[in-house]
């Protein structure tokens, strides 16, 4: 098959590499605005640079999708939150044109990657299957930008019936692994603070009524791959078990759980965020107090999807990266040392502000 991947070099991305190129008989196509180093999983990929944010993007995807029997888009952006112009462009300009590029050249198949982020509040600590509303967190960017792009899915499928492109809608929890811990902390950290001091910490201050689905990339990575396999259409939750909570988190630091409000951590968050001491916005925060649980039966039972990592293998897998530094070559996923991102701070401005993380 010819598989084209928007954001195939990031966590989920190099994830898929792996499945698809272990499976073997597949094409890949990658499309990214730095492509990596040809080297490992990534010099089975014929790379294409592009970003989705540019004006001439949907004519730039219909010369790349041509001939492709199915299309995965992962690309989406987590930084910069202090210009969320730039991340609803990403998001929704670079879902449509990849829609539209799609729709022009009939490719055979496109699996959207979606979020638990797209799911509207109300069921807190509880599961949900996929007929839950997908109206998001009003207060979380990410979350109401993955909710757009679900509703403009929609509205497609809507207008063309039968002719439309079949779409099939990943929605896993929140995704780990260790190879992706330096972009993980890239992106959530400030750039002043060494990413070897988390597994270090000896208090957790977090809420005790925390309580997320998780899961691995790899599930996902295979996840995606049984719905391009199937020909799957319509949404399927990911996620592995038991939900984590904050003594989850705390037992895999080696910390002391303290009992800390989320309303008074997330005006902590916002106010650290405002002034540009941290890059991660309040909406994450009330994101993760607020999604709920995912029923996945329909990816059991219409994927024979399983995962092989439960959720605390996952952030055991994820915080041994930390602590390693773990990465990959790839430019969302590479080692950057305290002193490089501070140099990067003053040369280009901050990971929240700038558009290349």
């Amino acid at each position: 098959m010819r598989i084209v991947i928007t954001g195939a070099s990031g966590n989920v991305g190099t994830a898929l590499l792996h499945t698809l190129t272990a499976a073997g008989g597949h094409e890949l196509v990658g499309i990214v605005r730095r492509p990596p180093p040809p080297e490992g999983v990534y010099q089975h990929v014929d790379w294409q640079s592009l970003d989705l944010a540019a004006l001439t993007a949907t004519a730039e995807l219909e010369r790349l999708f041509e001939g492709a029997d199915a299309v995965v888009h992962l690309a989406w952006g987590f930084q910069p939150t202090h210009n969320i112009d730039y991340l609803r462009q990403l998001a929704l300009g670079g879902t449509k044109a990849v829609l539209d590029a799609a729709h022009h050249c009939g490719v055979g198949q496109l699996v959207h990657m979606s979020s638990v982020g797209t799911y509207a509040a109300g069921r807190y600590c509880h599961r949900v299957d996929e007929s839950w509303s997908t109206a998001g967190i009003p207060t979380s960017p990410y979350s109401r930008h993955k909710s757009a792009a679900e509703a403009m899915l929609d509205r497609y499928e809507r207008q063309h019936g039968d002719n439309a492109v079949p779409i099939a809608r990943a929605r896993p929890g929140f995704i780990v692994q260790r190879a992706a811990a330096s972009g993980l902390m890239r992106y959530s950290l400030p750039a002043y603070v060494p990413m070897r001091l988390v597994p270090l910490l000896p208090l957790l201050p977090l809420d005790h009524s925390l309580c997320i689905p998780l899961i691995h990339a790899d599930d996902v990575a295979d996840g995606l791959a049984r719905m391009i396999e199937r020909r799957a259409v319509g949404p399927f939750n990911l996620a592995a078990e038991p939900p984590v909570n904050r003594d989850d988190v705390a037992h895999a630091l080696h910390a002391r759980a303290v009992h800390l409000p989320s309303s008074a951590l997330g005006r902590l968050v916002d106010l650290s965020w405002r002034l540009r001491l941290q890059p991660v916005d309040r909406g994450w925060l009330d994101m993760a107090f607020s999604v709920p649980l995912l029923d996945c039966t329909r990816a059991r039972t219409e994927l024979q999807w399983k995962p092989t990592w439960s959720s605390t293998e996952a952030l055991a897998d994820v915080l041994d990266g930390i602590a390693a530094r773990a990465h990959t070559d790839s430019a969302p996923l590479r080692r950057r040392s305290a002193v490089d991102l501070l140099r990067r701070s003053i040369s280009d401005g901050l990971i929240s502000s700038r558009r290349e993380p």
